[in-house]
């Protein structure tokens, strides 16, 4: 259940970041240099990535968990079931099973949390899918991008990912990347491009206005999640409903 969000004092001290991917999944804790995978794919049910991410870290201490997820997220958790993994998701109890407090955000906006270097920046992750989110003056705001249908007919996500490349090959996918990334950075006003994801690597050339990101920053990005104040802390057995948002000012960024 989610517990209202409450300032920072109490942050943890180790945190154990635990990144979801459609065919891998990765974890870093606090003080560790060198991430632990496993296999991820249609297979892994929520349960099954506690059960091999608690086998991974089994020497690891840590005291809360970080979850990127490749899917929407709300405050009780995932709120859509991912489409490369298997069921289960949407419900499940993460801070009982982890037996510690759970912060989960999108996958991309937590890689993008940890590549973020201030102003208007537009995450872009090559993987699976097209993960997309962008971050303005320190407000997170997870897309869709890869819902974006081409003249043709297919969605940008099918194209940019993981299929689209193995359809397309190397060098047509890369003219792909050429004309997308800098259509996508002025319809978002971005001041910078990060990308990332699995097959960031297989660009060759960065479009104007891009940098490849590593994909440890998705471990920062879960560090950096215990420090924003206003995200849902998943706690075990807590059944108070999620606070109602803080009224904010309108504020143009």
């Amino acid at each position: 259940m989610v517990k209202p969000p409450e300032a920072p004092a109490s942050v943890p001290t180790s945190i154990l970041a635990v990144d979801v991917g459609g065919t891998k999944l990765k974890i870093l804790a606090t003080g560790q240099t060198e991430p632990r995978r496993d296999r991820s794919g249609p297979g892994l049910t929520p349960q099954r990535m506690v059960d091999i991410v608690r086998n991974l870290a089994a020497d690891w201490h840590y005291d809360a968990v970080s979850i990127g997820y490749p899917g929407q997220v709300g405050d009780h958790g995932p709120r859509q079931e991912p489409g490369n993994l298997g069921p289960g998701w949407v419900g499940f109890n993460f801070a009982a099973a982890f037996e510690r407090p759970v912060r989960i955000i999108n996958d991309a906006a937590m890689q993008a949390l940890g590549s973020y270097d201030g102003g208007r920046m537009l995450f872009l992750g090559f993987g699976t899918g097209l993960g997309s989110a962008l971050i303005a003056e320190n407000v997170i705001v997870p897309l869709e991008l890869g819902e974006i249908p081409e003249p043709g007919g297919q969605k940008l996500g099918l194209i940019l990912g993981r299929r689209g490349l193995k359809r397309l090959g190397k060098r047509k996918w890369r003219r792909v990347i050429e004309w997308a990334v800098p259509a996508l950075m002025a319809a978002t006003l971005a001041d910078y491009v990060v990308l990332g994801g699995g097959n960031a690597k297989q660009i060759k050339v960065q479009p104007p206005g891009s940098r490849l990101s590593n994909n440890l920053t998705a471990f920062r990005g879960g560090f950096r999640l215990w420090h924003l104040e206003d995200v849902p802390t998943l706690h075990d057995g807590d059944e108070k409903p999620p606070a109602p948002p803080k009224p904010a000012e309108w504020r143009l960024i």
